[in-house]
C-alpha cells in the first residue's frame, strides 16, 4: 500500500517537472548613480538604446544620449530624480501625438497641451526621429509657396518642399516674416507648425495671439519649449515638430514648418553635451553639431506622386551677432539649406520692413517655384534695387549726379516704398504682379514718395472693383495672358484719369 502511494506521487511529480515552464522574462532596471544640471548617470540598463526614454521613480522622464560600460546618461525631460532611486527603460524611443487633433493647439514637445483646450484626443504617435526621404521618393520643387509678401515672392521665391533660412540679428523682424508666411497660407489648405525654441512664455503667448487675430489658428500648430524648461526639451522640439510636420506630409498634404529657432537650439545640444563631459570643438560645440541640424533639415522635401506628393516646406531661423554671418552656426545652417533670407539692422532702423539685404538673400530654388505670371514681371526687379542701393550709398556723398543717376535714385526710393509691408499686410500674387507690372510702366514716378502707400492700396482697390475677373484669373491660374496684361495696362490709365487730381511732381 505505502509502495503504491509512493509510486503515485512520483509519476505526479515527474508529471509536474516536465511541464514545468521557467519564467524566462528578464526584468531590467538601473539606478541613478549622481543627478546634476538635469543630467543623470545611472548604472546598469545595459540593453538600453540610445534616443531611448527611461521612467524614473515618481513619473519624471528622460533620454538615453550616452551609452558607456556598466551604464548609460541621460538627460531629464521633466520632474526631478533622487540618487539610487530606481530607472527603468520603457523600450521605445521618444514620441510624439501627430494628427490633425492638434491644429489650433498649442503642444509641449512631447505632445502635452499647453493651452487650456483640453486632452487632446488622438491616438496616433510618431517617433521624433526618422530618417529622411530618399532621393528616389523626392520630385523637384516647382511649386511656389507664397509668403504674401511682395519682396520674397518677387525676388527671393521660396518652393514648397525647400528650406530657407531667415537669418539677422535679433529685433529685425525674423519671426515676423515667418508668422506672415504662416497667415498667408490659411485658405490655401497648407497646414503650419510653428516651433519656439528656448523663448519666453510671454513670447509664444503673443505669437499665439496674433495667429488667432488673423484666423491662422485653424491650420496651425504651435509646439513650444519654453526658456524655462530643460536643454533636453529643448534639443527634441525641432524634431518633435518635424514629426507632426511629417504625418500630414506622408497624408499628402503641403506643410510649412518654422523653426524659431536654431541657434537657441545649438546652444541647449551644447549644455547637454558639456554636461556629458563630451569632447567640445569650435565656440565650445561638440563635433557633430553640423549633424544635429542636417539630419533635422534634410526631412523637408517634396514627395514624388507614388508617395502621396506631399511636401514639407522648412523655414529655420538664426540668430546672428552684430550681422556675423561667418559664424560657426549660422554658417553650417547657410550650407545645409537651399538659401537664406537676410535681413540687415541697419534697414530696419531705417524704417525698411521687411529689411531684406537683397544682395546677400537667395534661393537656390529661384525661378522655378515662381509662377508664370510673377517671373513675368519681376525679372529685372532684383537688378533694380541692388544698383539703386549703390546709388543711394553713392549719393550720400554729395557728389554731383547727372540727370539719368537722378531718375534711377526717384524711382528706386520709390520702388523701395513699395516693398514696405507691415506683418499683416498681405498681398495676393494677382495684387503683387499687378504692383510689379505698374512699376515697370512707370505707372508711380508722377506721384510723391510719401504718397505711394496710398496710391498703391487705392489702385489695388480699383482694380478688385474694376478688373475684378482678370484678379480672379491671375490668381487661379498663376499665369498673365497678353491679353489681361493689356487689360491691365487700360486699367492703370483709366485709375489716373478718374483720380480727378495731379498728384505731386517727383521730388
Amino acid at each position: 500500500m505505502i509502495d503504491s502511494t509512493f509510486a503515485t506521487v512520483g509519476s505526479f511529480l515527474k508529471q509536474r517537472q516536465s511541464a514545468f515552464e521557467p519564467d524566462t522574462n528578464i526584468y531590467e532596471y538601473g539606478e541613478v548613480q549622481s543627478y546634476s544640471d538635469t543630467i543623470v548617470q545611472i548604472n546598469g540598463l545595459s540593453n538600453c538604446r540610445y534616443g531611448e526614454l527611461l521612467e524614473f521613480e515618481g513619473g519624471a522622464y528622460g533620454l538615453t544620449l550616452d551609452l558607456h560600460i556598466g551604464g548609460v546618461g541621460a538627460a531629464l525631460l521633466n520632474g526631478k530624480v533622487a540618487t539610487a532611486s530606481v530607472v527603468r527603460p520603457t523600450g521605445r524611443v521618444a514620441e510624439v501625438s501627430v494628427g490633425e487633433e492638434l491644429l489650433g493647439r498649442v503642444i509641449d514637445p512631447l505632445g502635452r497641451p499647453l493651452d487650456d483646450g483640453g486632452e487632446i484626443k488622438t491616438k496616433k504617435t510618431r517617433p521624433i526621429e526618422s530618417p529622411a526621404p530618399s532621393i528616389m521618393d523626392r520630385a523637384p520643387v516647382d511649386t511656389a509657396l507664397e509668403t504674401g509678401i511682395l519682396s520674397i515672392d518677387s525676388m527671393i521665391p521660396i518652393g514648397r518642399g525647400q528650406r530657407e533660412l531667415i537669418i539677422g540679428d535679433r529685433q529685425t523682424g525674423k519671426t515676423s516674416i515667418a508668422l506672415s508666411a504662416i497667415m498667408n497660407q490659411k485658405d490655401r489648405g497648407v497646414y503650419c507648425v510653428y516651433c519656439a525654441i528656448g523663448q519666453k512664455a510671454s513670447t509664444v503667448s503673443n505669437i499665439v495671439h496674433t495667429l488667432r487675430r488673423a484666423g491662422a489658428m485653424e491650420n496651425t500648430v504651435v509646439m513650444a519649449a519654453f526658456s524655462s524648461d530643460t536643454a533636453a526639451m529643448q534639443y527634441i522640439a525641432p524634431y518633435a515638430a518635424c514629426a507632426v510636420a511629417e504625418e500630414f506630409m506622408y497624408s499628402g498634404k503641403d506643410v510649412l514648418v518654422v523653426y524659431d529657432d536654431l541657434s537657441k537650439h545649438a546652444v541647449a545640444y551644447r549644455t547637454m553635451s558639456l554636461l556629458l563631459r563630451r569632447p567640445s570643438g569650435r565656440e565650445a560645440y561638440p563635433g557633430d553639431v553640423f549633424y544635429l541640424h542636417s539630419r533635422l533639415l534634410e526631412r523637408a522635401a517634396k514627395l514624388s506622386p507614388e508617395n502621396g506628393g506631399g511636401s514639407l516646406t522648412a523655414l529655420p531661423i538664426i540668430e546672428t551677432m552684430a550681422g556675423d554671418i561667418s559664424a560657426y552656426i549660422p554658417t553650417n545652417v547657410i550650407s545645409i539649406t537651399d538659401g537664406q533670407i537676410y535681413l540687415e539692422s541697419e534697414l530696419f532702423n531705417a524704417g525698411m520692413r521687411p529689411a531684406i539685404n537683397v544682395g546677400l538673400s537667395v534661393s537656390r530654388v529661384g525661378r522655378a517655384a515662381q509662377s508664370q505670371a510673377m517671373r513675368a514681371v519681376s525679372g529685372s526687379l532684383r537688378l533694380d534695387v541692388a544698383q539703386y542701393r549703390e546709388m543711394a550709398v553713392f549719393a550720400q556723398f554729395g557728389a554731383d549726379i547727372d540727370e539719368v543717376t537722378a531718375d534711377m535714385l526717384r524711382n528706386g526710393e520709390r520702388l523701395m516704398e513699395l516693398l514696405k509691408q507691415t506683418q499683416d499686410q498681405l498681398f495676393s500674387l494677382s495684387e503683387q504682379v499687378a504692383i510689379l507690372l505698374a512699376v515697370s510702366t512707370g505707372f508711380f514716378k508722377s506721384y510723391d514718395k510719401q504718397d505711394i502707400n496710398k496710391v498703391r492700396a487705392a489702385l489695388l482697390s480699383y482694380l478688385h472693383k474694376n478688373a475684378g475677373t482678370i484678379m480672379i484669373n491671375i490668381d487661379t491660374t498663376g499665369k498673365l495672358s497678353e491679353e489681361d496684361r493689356e487689360d491691365l495696362l487700360l486699367a492703370f490709365g483709366r485709375f489716373t484719369a478718374e483720380s480727378g487730381e495731379q498728384h505731386g511732381q517727383p521730388d
